[in-house]
């Protein structure tokens, strides 16, 4: 049985997760959204399913992908199997995607003990590394408990005032099409438009294929746009890439993180 002295968070490699992957303590989650979970599903082996959208967003809210509550994530977590003392690797299978949302999550409710796969299931593949076909049998309920950060995230009112703060940068992770207004919105209805005195920093500028870029490559990213300490709030779509964003901010060192979770669908509908 392998044991982990040297996880690192909050990124690490698919040679890492490979060559720990029989740990007892760690703990495999795949939090690809819109994921059909049945027997023909591929997997990294042990992996179980992270379902963002049915069990760890409040799925009564207005607006989609919205926190969930404490307890809510708590009894999801714990049927999930995870533990206090667990070591937990998330993946997407598009590479770094919405495993970023996952990882904030537990950030949001206490726990720091989590890191994202770089390149996730792609990546994986690549390397010719083994694969389950199969669901992940879960027979013991974790013991987690979930303690919420409010500071991590913030909402309409929070993400109003922060837009005055001159102590604030707040990033928008959507394409400069639809950040410039030039597209229109991809949900129904929505309006087109920006959160007053942000910047555009669409995610997809972070990657090279799969994986993020090197710490370097994204230090220099961001000290384009950060002139000083600040604090970061991200925003997107729904508050799955925001997510992104804040990965690759923790990656480069920078603290003072916040993710608006409604994001422009929230924004744009409450001020239109």
């Amino acid at each position: 049985m392998s044991t982990i002295s040297d996880f690192q968070t909050p990124l690490v490699t698919v040679q890492w997760l490979k060559s720990h992957i029989s740990a007892k303590e760690l703990v495999v989650l795949d939090a690809t959204i819109n994921k059909v979970v049945d027997s023909s599903t591929e997997r990294i082996p042990s992996a179980r399913f992270f379902d963002i959208k049915k069990n760890f967003s409040d799925i009564k809210a207005t607006f989609p992908s919205k926190l969930p509550s404490s307890d809510q994530f708590q009894t999801e977590a714990r049927k999930l199997g995870v533990n206090n003392n667990a070591i937990i690797v998330v993946y997407d299978d598009k590479g770094v995607y919405s495993s970023a949302r996952a990882w904030w999550l537990f950030k949001v409710f206490g726990f720091d003990n989590v890191a994202v796969l770089d390149g996730g299931l792609p990546e994986w593949k690549a390397n010719g590394f083994n694969m389950d076909y199969y669901a992940n049998e879960i027979n013991l309920k974790g013991n987690f408990e979930a303690y919420y950060s409010p500071g991590l995230m913030t909402d309409f009112k929070g993400v109003n005032v922060f837009s005055q703060d001159t102590n604030t940068l707040i990033l928008d992770a959507r394409s400069e099409a639809r950040f410039k207004c030039l597209v229109d919105e991809p949900r129904d209805g929505l309006r087109r438009g920006t959160i007053p005195n942000s910047k555009n920093l669409p995610y997809t500028e972070l990657f090279n294929g799969y994986k993020l870029k090197s710490k370097e490559e994204l230090s220099e990213i961001f000290n384009n746009l950060v002139e000083e300490e600040r604090i970061l709030v991200f925003s997107c779509g729904s508050g799955i890439t925001a997510c992104i964003l804040a990965l690759a901010a923790t990656q480069c060192g920078y603290n003072n993180l916040v993710v608006y979770d409604g994001s422009w669908t929230e924004y744009g509908t409450l001020t239109a």
